[in-house]
């Protein structure tokens, strides 16, 4: 048998998500586009409240791009989520699969990236009257 993420491109990072959002409401906005196989929202230990981001698995491929594609700067709550395809676990290491796909970005990168995007949430948030 192969590995559970030998076909990555079913699972979707969803970020921008407001507090209120649970597993059923991501479940909601997402079956539309077809089979669910997991939806996980993190939720930080001491608050109980999410961390504003979750993972969307669906059964096909296909329909993992579509959601990508319709749902990416949509709005959620009144706020606007991201969608991008969920980063396997460990990228460095030179697993097969994943270092020869053109499709992952390297790793710091989107570590920075996303530690960017919250730092401008923040920014956001603190300039709100």
């Amino acid at each position: 048998s192969v590995g559970v993420m030998a076909n990555p491109r079913t699972t979707l990072y969803v970020g921008g998500l407001d507090e209120q959002v649970t597993d059923s409401v991501l479940h909601a906005a997402f079956v539309p586009f077809g089979d669910l196989k997991d939806v996980n929202i993190p939720l930080d230990q001491t608050t109980q409240k999410n961390k504003g981001f979750g993972f969307v698995t669906f059964v096909e491929t296909d329909d993992a791009a579509e959601a990508l594609n319709n749902m990416h700067n949509s709005e959620l709550f009144g706020k606007v989520i991201r969608s991008n395809y969920a980063q396997p676990p460990k990228i460095k290491g030179g697993d097969t699969g994943f270092a020869s796909q053109a499709v992952w970005a390297d790793a710091d990168q989107y570590a920075a990236d996303v530690d960017a995007e919250k730092e401008e949430e923040d920014a956001a948030v603190a300039n709100v009257d």
